[in-house]
């Protein structure tokens, strides 16, 4: 038996061992800078579930939203366990640390490797947080039709297998790509590279929806909600990943949301070429698409630059939209064209705009990209992108494919359960209860309520009417599933 109280002990004394590196020599103004970063970007988190949710039919949505909280919460027991040691270790070899770190031991009040002016443990909690978001963004691909038992365990071993060792080589100064010379600012590669292949494999492995048919989103307003968030917590992401309250810092919120702006705008000029209507559920994806492609580049690149990121982001994105029908799998909320297709154009484009200068604002040392005439860094970006593919893609397979033998762990609900909504079934609620209650009223409602008498030319109570009004506009999209999924 292990005595917890003396391992608790052992870390307390950590704590007052280094007597050399005192608490109060960290910079009480970066310490709070890398606070409130970490605290607001925890935001996307609900961000990503809201997006989800209201793209995803009413009776499977609610589903979407706690998958993203228990990811927030099996990572960060993953990364207090392994994860941090595995990422930040600084003794470790080209592919992987070492277990020094394991359960936080062995780190004390030591300072930063990238900024010495805030501890090492708060670093620990920022990349925590980015390592329980990624995972949030793969279970788009199967909305609909997976079990929630069977994702949370991948969720906690892919973060493991997969974000671990991507962002090792990305980020650790003994990572290969990163003594390769890969430039990948906010996490292109450990991020939206490994997500959007990682959702080919997982939709590969569930097989496709019983009716994977484009539906409109159940509640734009959701989706709206969950943009704003996901945007909000990504300017603050990208500012905090050079770790200092500096100039670079602001030239990084710049280019951000300059690029967003311009994949929102550049979807939504896409759909009025083609429909003459100015989407609102593009404008979202395009801002998203914008936010992903600045991603790996927003500390190397101008503002000026950032405007073809944010063009070039959108645009791709949406061209590979119309590839989707011959891929083999069902991506239901094209996981792999948002993020896979916009990190791997962010990170061919960072090889062409990385700028020297615009990273010699806090003093880092970088060779540039082709607009300074170093014309292998986009050779550099291919092979860190296609080790990124290839890693995500296989391991998550792997995965997925040994989860779905082991017995009570199949990936996909039944059939019957699908059709009818997953909700009930793996959560025992639904995303509104209150509706449920009308439907199942709305057949005994007396005559006397009826909307016209046709005897009386009696109109019915107003809060029938408004219930009526209501659930009309909520459940037309099952009625139309369900027809179509009759005709077929």
């Amino acid at each position: 038996m292990i005595d917890i109280t003396k391992f608790v002990s052992n870390q307390t004394e950590e704590l007052d061992q280094h007597e050399t590196q005192k608490i109060s020599e960290f910079d009480s103004g970066e310490v709070t800078w890398i606070l409130a970063c970490t605290a607001i970007t925890w935001i996307m988190i609900p961000g990503v579930g809201f997006f989800y949710n209201g793209m995803a039919p009413r009776k499977s949505s609610l589903i979407l939203i706690i998958t993203c909280f228990w990811s927030v919460a099996l990572v960060s027991i993953q990364w207090y366990i392994i994860g941090y040691t595995l990422c930040l270790s600084n003794t470790g070899g080209p592919l992987i640390g070492n277990v020094d770190h394991i359960f936080l031991r062995n780190i004390g009040s030591g300072s930063s490797i990238g900024n010495p002016q805030i501890p090492a443990l708060l670093v620990g909690i920022w990349y925590c947080l980015f390592a329980s978001i990624t995972p949030t963004i793969i279970i788009g691909a199967v909305a609909e039709r997976a079990r929630l038992l069977p994702s949370v365990i991948f969720i906690f071993i892919w973060s493991t297998v997969v974000f671990d060792f991507l962002t090792y080589w990305t980020w650790n100064p003994n990572g290969w790509t990163y003594l390769l010379g890969a430039l990948d600012y906010g996490g292109g590669t450990p991020v939206h590279i490994s997500t959007g292949t990682a959702a080919l494999a997982y939709a590969l492995v569930m097989g496709k929806r019983q009716n994977p048919k484009d539906k409109p989103p159940h509640s734009m307003a959701h989706v709206i909600l969950g943009t704003s968030f996901i945007w909000l917590g990504w300017l603050i992401a990208n500012a905090g990943s050079g770790l200092k309250p500096n100039l670079r810092a602001v030239v990084v919120f710049i280019t951000t949301n300059l690029a967003a702006s311009v994949g929102g705008v550049t979807w939504a000029a896409l759909d009025y070429r083609k429909d003459k209507k100015l989407s609102a559920f593009g404008f979202c994806c395009g801002a998203i698409c914008g936010l992903v492609a600045i991603t790996p580049a927003s500390g190397y690149v101008t503002p000026s630059s950032s405007l073809a990121f944010g063009f070039l982001g959108a645009l791709s994105c949406h061209f590979c939209l119309g590839l989707k029908r011959f891929l083999p799998m069902d991506d239901a909320f094209d996981v792999f064209c948002v993020h896979g297709m916009g990190g791997i154009v962010g990170n061919i484009l960072t090889g062409v705009f990385a700028q020297k200068s615009v990273a010699a604002v806090d003093g880092t040392i970088i060779e540039g990209g082709w607009l300074d005439e170093n014309w292998k860094q986009v050779g550099i970006q291919l092979i860190d992108t296609v080790a990124g593919v290839l890693w995500s893609f296989v391991w998550s397979l792997i995965i997925l494919y040994v989860i779905d033998k082991i017995p009570g762990l199949h990936v996909r609900v039944p059939e019957e359960v699908e059709l009818q909504g997953i909700d009930k079934s793996e959560l025992g609620d639904s995303m509104y209860h209150h509706l449920e209650d009308i439907e199942s009223e709305g057949s005994r409602i007396p005559e006397s309520l009826s909307l016209l008498n046709k005897d009386k030319d009696i109109l019915k109570p107003i809060f029938v009417e408004s219930a009526q009004t209501m659930l009309q506009g909520v459940i037309s999209n099952d009625e139309a599933e369900k027809g179509t999924i009759k005709n077929d």
